[in-house]
């Protein structure tokens, strides 16, 4: 069942905002917003709904309500920036301080819903990413930003993260640790290479219909910090996870050749030393592993054996 529409107060503290919102859809997005567009494009968008609460001699509060198709691709947009202090909004504490409970999967009170900083409230609710944004903080606009948050999160459900973020650990044996901080959930190799970059091309034929997840690993030793890089990509069917792993083969390791036999959807795992560090990948039906700038190959092989 849909979840019901925030409603929004006409009137709050001293702002007020209009009756309708603007309208943004994927036909004027890129109107809208210059460059960012492609951003929300990457995950599965409905449409935008932009209000602008005014109030005289104070600068006004901007509220972005993005209604995406499923709400694991409003987690994806909070999950692009982790940044900000953690706030309750729903009566519920969300647990910023946790973390990830090794070989657990994660459970979604350990990964805040809300966060505010410098004057700007980012949200997940179910199918709603929400921005809310003064344009000068004050202790009043603050306020009034976690209270329209407040109005937004109202009987709206928490589902949980996305399926695929059970497939990162806390830590390795090894002593790698999970940079929650900077783990990111996408559909888009647009939205990847603003997180790390692989090149241009889409070379893991990334679209609407594929998920990923991605996040660096850190480990601290004698010798400093190390920070490898691991990526997780499920495909609707092994046939589109092969095709992928032939077209990232064909791009990024075109001096290393790959069969793989037609009708066949064995497992299939390999390990190379490259410039940075040794990269590994594996696919296990309709998932491809993928670790990069690995210090050794033992490494590379435990991180791509998680799946």
């Amino acid at each position: 069942m849909r979840e019901s529409k925030p409603t929004l107060p006409r009137t709050i503290g001293i702002w007020t905002r209009p009756d309708s919102p603007r309208l943004i859809t994927a036909k004027n997005i890129f109107d809208y917003m210059d460059g960012a567009g492609e951003l929300y494009m990457g995950y599965r968008f409905d449409h935008l709904e932009a209000y602008e609460y005014k109030a005289q001699n104070q600068n006004n509060i901007l509220v972005e309500l993005y209604f995406m198709k499923t709400s694991d691709d409003a987690f994806g947009l909070l999950s692009l920036d982790w940044g900000g202090e953690s706030v309750e909004l729903a009566g519920e504490p969300v647990g910023s301080a946790k973390s990830l409970q090794a070989k657990a999967a994660p459970e979604s009170y350990s990964w805040p819903r809300a966060l505010y900083g410098e004057g700007l409230l980012r949200l997940w609710s179910d199918t709603i990413y929400a921005r809310i944004m003064a344009y000068q903080e004050t202790p009043a606009s603050k306020e009034v930003i976690l209270a329209l948050g407040r109005s937004i999160v109202k009987r709206r459900g928490n589902p949980p993260l996305p399926i695929i973020l059970k497939k990162l650990p806390d830590s390795f044996p090894v002593n790698w640790m999970l940079d929650k901080d900077t783990t990111s959930y996408f559909r888009s190799h647009l939205v990847l290479n603003s997180i790390y970059y692989l090149g241009q091309d889409n070379m893991l034929d990334l679209d609407l219909n594929s998920e990923a997840v991605t996040s660096p690993y850190e480990k601290k030793d004698s010798g400093g910090k190390k920070r490898i890089h691991f990526l997780l990509v499920k495909y609707p069917d092994n046939r589109h996870a092969r095709q992928a792993l032939a077209h990232f083969h064909k791009v990024y390791l075109p001096e290393h050749l790959i069969f793989l036999q037609d009708g066949s959807s064995g497992e299939i795992s390999n390990t190379f030393l490259i410039e940075d560090g040794w990269l590994g990948y594996k696919i296990k039906d309709n998932t491809i592993a993928f670790i990069f700038e690995c210090p050794d190959q033992e490494t590379a092989r435990t991180f791509i054996n998680q799946i």
